[in-house]
């Protein structure tokens, strides 16, 4: 049996439910690692990181290296004399890091690996529509997501459901993984998987401007599952161009409607109660959105204030 002292790391909300229930079942936590504090928002105050803010409620020890190879950093580490590391949504580490503790640093990752590696897995599975996710805990090796696996958990996604809530229900699936895979390594029956590369392996890069606008050229559904998979956060976007006027528009909910359009591809139609826009094979019923300088709000709420022209245009 394997007394466990644990070092976590981890920055978002994701991680916090993690760290959590490792607190709650009583753990060893010799400290908690994450990202250094960062000026946000428009008046740029510093900001905590979400697992910083639990762990000092909570009176943990927080280290914030910024340079995870630095040697002070790594004194230090090595002084909390930590026999395990558990890593939830933080950043790449070194050898000298993950190799450290006796029984190894593992990570949990929110797919099913070998699928899904990398930074947005929980996006990615809901843009590309899948029917399935998961989350797998894996001991930390010299690549990205690419460790032996030690316990693998899946759940279904829903036809209609937002990255914002499968992030929900998979910090609850990892939760309970976090619990079985330390209490494997606990007893000594940690027994691991290798991963096996396939070609039709699905990749989750990080989120940028380009990969988040919407080209209204896609299928309906294609562009459904975008705005679906980056919901509520960062958001999908588009241009809205109307009598020589042009917005950055993000949109947050949409319906398909499988049906012939009548209109030219990214053609905006509107009621007094409805804004819809022409694809190829359809159209997409915009629920939710956000102009420059408003809030998110509902379609009918917008166009209280807002009527789009016969030639308005989602570019």
């Amino acid at each position: 049996m394997n007394k466990l002292r644990i070092v976590f790391m981890g920055t978002p909300e994701f991680a916090v439910g993690i760290l959590d229930t490792i607190y709650n079942n009583n753990y060893d936590i010799a400290a908690v690692i994450t990202a250094p504090d960062r000026p946000a928002g428009r008046g740029q105050k510093v900001k905590f990181s979400a697992v910083k803010e639990y762990a000092l409620e909570k009176d943990l020890k927080v280290l914030q290296p910024t340079n995870l190879k630095d040697e002070t950093f790594l004194a230090e580490l090595k002084e909390l004399n930590a026999n395990l590391q558990v890593v939830v949504a933080f950043r790449m580490l070194p050898e000298a890091v993950w190799k450290m503790p006796e029984l190894g640093t593992f990570n949990l990752h929110a797919s099913l690996l070998p699928q899904y590696r990398g930074a947005a897995p929980i996006n990615w599975a809901v843009i590309n529509g899948e029917s399935k996710t998961g989350v797998t805990t894996f001991f930390i090796d010299e690549k990205i997501d690419t460790g032996a696996m030690i316990l693998k958990e899946e759940v279904s996604i829903g036809e209609n459901e937002t990255a914002g809530e499968l992030h929900d229900r998979l910090m609850e699936l990892g939760k309970g993984a976090v619990i079985k895979t330390l209490t494997l390594i606990e007893e000594g029956k940690a027994d691991t998987t290798i991963q096996q590369d396939a070609a039709d392996i699905k990749t989750a890069y990080k989120l940028n401007k380009d990969n988040c606008k919407i080209d209204w050229s896609k299928t309906g559904r294609g562009i459904h599952n975008l705005v679906r998979g980056l919901s509520p956060y960062p958001a999908a976007w588009s241009y809205f161009t109307d009598n020589g006027k042009e917005w950055n528009v993000k949109i947050y909910e949409t319906a398909f409607e499988p049906v012939t359009p009548n209109e030219e591809v990214g053609t905006i139609v509107s009621t007094k109660k409805e804004i819809k826009i022409a694809v190829k094979d359809g159209y997409l019923n915009i629920k939710s959105l956000q102009f420059p300088g408003k809030k998110k709000m509902a379609a009918h709420e917008l166009l209280n204030g807002v009527q789009f022209s016969d030639t308005a245009k989602a570019l």
